[in-house]
């Protein structure tokens, strides 16, 4: 009789025990339950840190170098003499930095007036879910160096007349996992213009986008409306299509454009092709990423 007294009394304490426990369990959950979820920052809205002519929304990663070469052939109108363009091309290569999260900054050469360039890239807000702002904001400065032996040695020649500049701000979203947008209103000083009636200051508002195909197929592009060309001096709008494809460590441009140069001070300033009278060169940008750093855990 004892034995059964002691075993009912261990009995009942233990139902009270696991009675206090779910009661402990289910304020938890309560408490638990009033907790904000974590702020989510949303990335890869570009396979790459240019559409492309353009910069992107996406920065390169902290320690990483990307290695860019980007090649440009002549107009396919050109016919089969000139084997549609490919007889003559122009080239690009350059190295981007991802030097934080946020910061980022690049070098490159041009063969196109042997034009040296670089850049300045920071991310001012970040696009994220659970609270955030549903954009990212971007702000670019960068500058080019025309190398080119002067033209006319007899008058005095001055180095800041081989410079211009250009600032930007990119806005833009990932509007969905296959869709993104992106506004970059830009400003271009050039310290040197070819004559009186071409803007040393020339405002521009370009779009660009991504629609994704695939995993590692996307469709870009990218446009540049300019406030205030010279009317009289031949030159358009820029405007390039393509295709990235991503292949591990690689990304593979391949597009369609009418733009001549490969930095925005070119691209803006000296783009005669038209698209309407079959003005389009073919061109690809070849990316490979290296880890050169590790990153911090």
């Amino acid at each position: 009789m004892r034995i059964t007294k002691i075993a009912f009394a261990i009995l009942l304490l233990s139902s009270c025990c696991t009675g206090l426990q779910a009661q402990d369990e289910d304020l938890l959950s309560l408490v638990g339950g009033n907790e904000k979820p974590k702020k989510e920052f949303v990335d890869y809205a570009f396979k790459s840190s240019r559409v492309i002519m353009s910069q992107s929304l996406e920065m390169t990663r902290p320690g990483v170098m990307d290695f860019r070469i980007l090649h440009r052939f002549g107009n396919v109108n050109k016919g089969a003499y000139e084997f549609f363009g490919l007889d003559n091309a122009t080239m690009r290569m350059g190295f981007d930095f991802g030097i934080t999260k946020n910061f980022m900054l690049g070098v490159g050469r041009s063969t196109n007036k042997k034009e040296f360039d670089g850049f300045l890239k920071y991310r001012l807000i970040h696009q994220s879910k659970n609270g955030g702002l549903p954009f990212s904001v971007l702000a670019v400065a960068g500058g080019t160096l025309n190398s080119l032996k002067w033209a006319d040695t007899s008058r005095k020649n001055y180095f800041t007349s081989r410079l211009a500049y250009y600032g930007q701000l990119i806005i833009g979203s990932k509007i969905t996992e296959g869709i993104t947008l992106q506004l970059m209103p830009t400003v271009l000083h050039r310290n040197l213009v070819p004559t009186f009636n071409d803007p040393s200051d020339m405002f521009a508002v370009g779009a660009g986008g991504r629609i994704r195909l695939s995993n590692r197929v996307s469709f870009t592009a990218d446009y540049y409306y300019r406030v205030n060309p010279n009317e009289n001096d031949g030159t358009k709008n820029p405007l390039s299509v393509g295709i990235d494809i991503e292949t591990g460590g690689h990304v593979f441009q391949i597009h369609f454009t009418n733009a001549i140069g490969m930095n925005e001070r070119v691209f803006l300033t000296e783009t005669t092709n038209d698209w309407a009278k079959g003005d389009i060169q073919f061109g690809f940008n070849l990316l490979r990423a290296f880890q050169i750093k590790k990153q911090k855990k």
